[in-house]
């Protein structure tokens, strides 16, 4: 079984991950715009905390934009995972 946190609030992250248990983050725009910081930034402070997976989602709603968006938030960091809405992405 792997443990991962859904938030973008540091604090929770850090204590999480204090407890050895933590696989991972996954966050989303609406919950780093809840704690009122850049997306990237708050990314970047993520990455340097956990090891683990740290999900980030895109918000481009065209393909193009997703692929454009989805590569240069991987770029952020190695263990950075792309989250795309399919629903957009798929016209659905």
């Amino acid at each position: 079984m792997k443990f991962f946190i859904d938030t973008a609030n540091i604090d929770e992250i850090k204590q999480a991950n204090e407890l050895g248990l933590l696989a991972g983050v996954t966050t989303n725009p609406t919950l780093v715009a809840k704690e009122g910081v850049d997306f990237v930034e708050r990314l970047r402070e993520i990455t340097a905390v956990c090891s683990g997976s740290v999900s980030a989602e895109v918000i481009a709603l065209d393909a193009e934009g997703m692929l454009k968006e989805g590569k240069e938030l991987a770029a952020i960091a190695p263990n950075i995972t792309i989250k795309v809405p399919m629903t957009s992405f798929w016209d659905l």
